[in-house]
């Protein structure tokens, strides 16, 4: 009877204080980590610093380099070091011309190493002016605990990155629409060939309906490693695996996780509003251009603190202040002020307005 008992009140006390679902995902990766893409707020991590092999999600950066570069329409011709560079390969000849589009298409469909050669080459005048690019790059985007010694990932000890980094890396590249319409096409033909290129990544082609695209990678020693990214319910996720046995069952543990658990919520919304100076009765009004919107969980959007910087009245016509939103004490994101009456289509709108913002947030 007094088990009978037990077992009823475990499930009142269940059905009247359901378990969170904010209980971390389980995951087989070593390093790991879940970002929302647009703000960049970190969801999940595991050993996300810790500098690793990344193997072919190297080519992430070798893609972005590529599209940014101009020379898309470029045919670049294929070196006896690009056709004899070892492991995966979209079967280049020596001598061969084809585009640099055509080109990052196989770098990320079927993970070319030989595209990678010639990419850099090309692009570069030699593997080591691109390797030297995608260093620059690679600093220039903050990732300060990330080498690149090649265009491909194969395994070097001055060649790593961590879980964290790659996001970061993604998370920029996302924003190029070229780069974003390659990440996510599923099988392409180039002009020089007769037969398609199948994307290798599963979780876009065949595995998860939200995927939105992504890169995997495979070394013996670095293990399987995955970047890829998902949208639903207007939210964009980004989820980075090293060393990941069971990478395709963690990137949708994750994707789900951070669905479940977080919507873009609107913390501040486009508007007029008005302000007071401290320790004034006088009003000003502001205008927000845009909702600001952030992932935050259900109990978290009651802990949002937001304070509000005025200028003084002669400081700008532009620019009136900021507003700075925290959560738990860490400032999460902010927003310039506008002057209500202020002409969006005047010209050296957007320069003028940088350069007061600047002078607010005390960067100049």
């Amino acid at each position: 009877m007094r088990i009978i008992l037990c077992i009823v009140f475990i499930l009142l006390f269940t059905l009247m204080h359901p378990i969170s679902g904010q209980a971390a995902p389980t995951v087989s990766a070593n390093n790991a980590i879940l970002i929302e893409q647009s703000t960049g707020r970190v969801l999940f991590e595991k050993n996300a610093n810790e500098e690793q092999l990344i193997a072919s999600i190297t080519k992430l950066m070798t893609a972005i380099i590529a599209v940014e570069s101009g020379k898309m329409h470029e045919e670049a011709t294929t070196s006896r070091k690009a056709i004899y560079t070892e492991g995966s390969s979209i079967y280049l000849e020596q001598g061969e011309k084809m585009s640099i589009e055509d080109l990052v298409y196989g770098l990320i469909l079927r993970s070319g190493n030989d595209a990678a050669v010639t990419i850099s080459e090309h692009i570069g005048g030699s593997v080591e002016g691109f390797v030297y690019l995608m260093n620059e790059k690679a600093r220039w985007l903050g990732m300060t605990n990330s080498s690149f010694e090649n265009p491909h990932g194969l395994d070097s000890d001055n060649h790593y990155s961590t879980a964290n980094d790659m996001a970061m890396l993604m998370k920029y590249a996302m924003d190029n629409d070229q780069f974003r319409e390659i990440i996510g096409t599923k099988t392409y033909t180039s002009e020089g060939r007769s037969y398609s290129w199948q994307n290798k990544n599963k979780l876009l082609t065949q595995l998860y309906e939200n995927s939105t695209g992504g890169k995997t990678g495979y070394t013996k020693t670095a293990g399987r490693t995955l970047v890829s990214s998902a949208n639903k319910n207007g939210m964009d996720l980004i989820a980075v695996t090293i060393n990941a046995p069971d990478d395709w069952q963690d990137h949708i543990n994750l994707f789900e996780w951070g669905f479940e658990n977080y919507d873009m919520k609107s913390i501040a919304k486009e508007g007029q509003e008005k302000y007071r100076l401290e320790g004034s009765d006088n009003e000003t009004v502001g205008y927000i251009h845009q909702d600001i919107l952030f992932p935050l969980t259900e109990g978290e959007m009651a802990d949002i603190d937001k304070q509000t910087y005025l200028l003084n009245e002669n400081d700008s016509k532009d620019v009136i202040g900021k507003t700075m939103f925290h959560l738990d004490g860490h400032q999460i994101e902010e927003t310039p002020i506008f002057n209500d009456q202020l002409d969006l289509q005047g010209e050296g709108f957007f320069s003028n307005v940088l350069s007061t913002y600047k002078k607010v947030i005390g960067l100049d």
